[in-house]
């Protein structure tokens, strides 16, 4: 067991290079040491939420060392060594699964990228803390799944700067607007499900033209959806 001391040194050493084979042999023994809590993590996702979450109970070495670089950040503090990502399908699903995941640990902390994009990347994250140890749990619905597959699609074939702000115009543009547009069909879906749970309550009080108008909005919605996903597939 090491130090948190030792493991910050370590990062500093890492982030100004010219480290030895000792400091990539505790690296990977730092990163490595997060899997029994990744394992843990995961198996409560799929017992208590009956979900299938996919992800890696390690981030590689390369990707560490690279995030310390890029970013003013402690290794200590870096709460995505381990992680897991569970996509659902909008907006409404999200909501809940959120809820589910931050009431099955008693540890934890939400990182919404809804509100605030990183460069245009949307999702929840909610890192949960255990046994010294953190592990981020990605909720994403389909959308949002879909702009991060093309984010890193278009960062290995264009560019590596498109997923922090960079690269290419013609890309960039296109990822912005297809975030925005992502956010604003999810800010539909969940109005959406307000009213239609608000017309169910008293189904025979609500107006015809109100239901028509659900209907017609929730064709709409589909077919946003499918719009965006399939532009962004012809953009790959």
């Amino acid at each position: 067991m090491h130090s948190r001391t030792s493991i910050d040194r370590l990062g500093d050493r890492l982030r100004q290079g010219g480290v030895t084979d000792a400091d990539l042999r505790l690296l990977d023994e730092y990163r490595r040491s997060f899997g029994e809590v990744y394992e843990s993590v995961v198996a409560t996702i799929r017992s208590r939420l009956h979900l299938e979450p996919t992800g890696r109970p390690a981030k590689s070495t390369t990707s560490i060392v690279e995030k310390l670089k890029r970013e003013s950040i402690r290794l200590v503090q870096m709460q995505d060594i381990a992680g897991c990502r569970v996509v659902i399908g909008d907006a409404v699903e999200q909501e809940r699964v959120v809820t589910a995941v931050t009431e099955a640990f008693a540890a934890r902390s939400i990182v919404d990228r809804r509100t605030e994009p990183s460069y245009g990347y949307r999702a929840v994250h909610v890192v949960v803390e255990m046994f010294g140890k953190s592990v981020e749990v990605q909720i994403r619905t389909s959308l949002q799944h879909s702009w991060a597959e093309l984010s890193e699609k278009l960062s290995d074939t264009v560019d590596p700067n498109i997923k922090y702000g960079g690269g290419p115009l013609k890309e960039r543009q296109f990822l912005d607007f297809a975030s925005k547009l992502g956010a604003t069909i999810e800010r539909v879906e969940l109005e959406t499900a307000r009213v239609k749970s608000a017309v169910a309550s008293a189904p025979e009080e609500a107006p015809d033209e109100l239901k028509r108008t659900l209907i017609e909005l929730e064709q709409i919605l589909s077919e946003t959806r499918d719009l965006l996903k399939t532009e962004m597939q012809r953009f790959r």
